[in-house]
């Protein structure tokens, strides 16, 4: 990868200054405050050397998140949230500025109202309603896109009901999803979508286990052949109630065409991911299968996709004949005691294989990441991300750098 050494732009520096804010603030306890502010600064150089651009792309931002939330009367609480992101200098193409020369970082400028709902909670039933963050499981199918500076976030009504110790049965209505490219986006389906989509999600907690079944019939007024239902079940845990050992994740789900779609297909989709932990150190193999037929592939529209398929985002579509991701990954910290136990660290390689019958033996590529990550002080945290994918058949040889800093914390306004 081509790092040359250079200052991180005023973004970055304004991060490196919130070292001496004063830490207290982050780690007051706001359980019992009617009002509290609440806020979430995140400075970040990411550089992207793709062999598709002449130019590399380097993107120095700051987004700051601050939102009031409200609790009141007997389980009634509300969030009001804004967010914007400045950037210095434009060496990159944020999707909203046209600066196609150079590869994308989508991180556009610009502001937005993030959050804006009302709850309420009893002892088993809860509903809320207005434009919320959404995290569903691992967030494979809906997420919020958390590693971009725009969040995704939806309107709608969510419904949660416990009608039994262990149990939790979700649904969720979507009106709208306002997606991470940002409001000034120059394609507009890249801004937000019109939905009808209606999420059923239900779960079983037994020891350290975990059973989910769902069904998710999403119905996209502006793209219709985005339009899916996908049903499947999902089992996560430990044998016992340790924190070594043994480890799994087993996911199996169908996805068919749905609603206003004019196509017609059936796709298959599994995840095999058995772990262990041992020291402190754990280890995973993955196996993820997202079928495809040649001419169309499952697609997950509403998740979280920075965190599958590798972090260069190279498959945050499918591509038509399908992805095979078999990976290798371990995590842990670097010591047992003092900073060294503090600093945490990733390392994993994924190799993308075609799923077609006819395209079964093509090699889209492989991919090194690695991390580590540090906390600095209550609320403050740094990372340093690398991502490296050598093209074998798909796309271009891409390599990614990271430099983050993100402080985040709540003030009680009254008490």
């Amino acid at each position: 990868m081509k790092v040359k050494h250079k200052v991180l732009s005023a973004s970055c520096l304004l991060a490196m200054s919130m070292l001496t804010l004063p830490a207290q603030a982050a780690e007051t306890d706001t359980a019992a405050a009617p009002l509290q502010v609440e806020w979430d600064m995140r400075a970040r150089h990411e550089q992207v050397d793709n062999d598709a651009f002449g130019r590399d792309a380097r993107a120095d931002t700051l987004r700051l998140r601050l939102g009031l939330r409200a609790s009141f009367g007997t389980g009634w609480s509300s969030l009001l949230e804004g967010a914007g992101v400045a950037s210095a200098g434009n060496d990159y193409n944020s999707g909203a500025n046209g600066h196609t020369q150079y590869p994308g970082i989508t991180d556009p400028r610009g502001s937005e109202l993030n959050q804006a709902w009302l709850a309420w909670q009893g002892d088993s039933f809860g509903v809320t309603a207005g434009r919320r963050r959404l995290l569903l499981d691992n967030q494979r199918w809906v997420g919020n896109s958390g590693w971009r500076q725009h969040e995704q976030t939806f309107d709608g009504i969510g419904v949660q009901w416990q009608p039994a110790s262990g149990w939790t049965l979700r649904y969720d209505w979507l009106d709208r999803v306002h997606r991470v490219a940002g409001r000034d986006a120059l394609n507009p389906q890249a801004r937000e979508r019109r939905l009808d989509t209606h999420l059923l999600n239900a779960s079983y907690v037994h020891g350290k286990q975990q059973w989910t079944g769902y069904t998710y019939l999403h119905d996209d007024h502006d793209v219709a052949t985005a339009s899916t239902v996908t049903s499947g079940l999902r089992w996560t845990g430990k044998p016992a109630a340790t924190d070594g050992g043994l480890g799994w994740a087993l996911e199996a789900a169908q996805q068919r065409d749905y609603a206003n779609n004019p196509q017609s297909f059936a796709h298959t989709y599994w995840l095999a991911e058995p772990s262990w932990t041992q020291h402190g150190v754990t280890a995973k193999l993955g196996w993820e299968h997202l079928g495809g037929n040649g001419r169309h592939a499952l697609q997950t529209p509403l998740g979280t996709l920075h965190a599958f398929n590798g972090w260069a985002d190279q498959f945050n579509v499918t591509p038509a004949g399908g992805l095979d991701d078999r990976y290798v990954a371990f995590n842990g910290n670097l010591g047992q005691r003092g900073i060294a136990a503090r600093l945490g660290w990733v390392v994993g390689w994924h190799d993308y294989r075609a799923t077609h019958r006819t395209d079964g033996d093509r090699h889209y590529g492989s991919e090194w990441n690695a991390s580590l990550s540090a906390p600095l002080a209550d609320g403050l945290s740094a990372l340093v991300k690398v991502s490296d994918y050598r093209a074998d058949g798909f796309g271009r040889d891409d390599a990614r750098l990271w430099l983050q800093l993100e402080w985040h914390g709540r003030q009680p306004l009254l008490r």
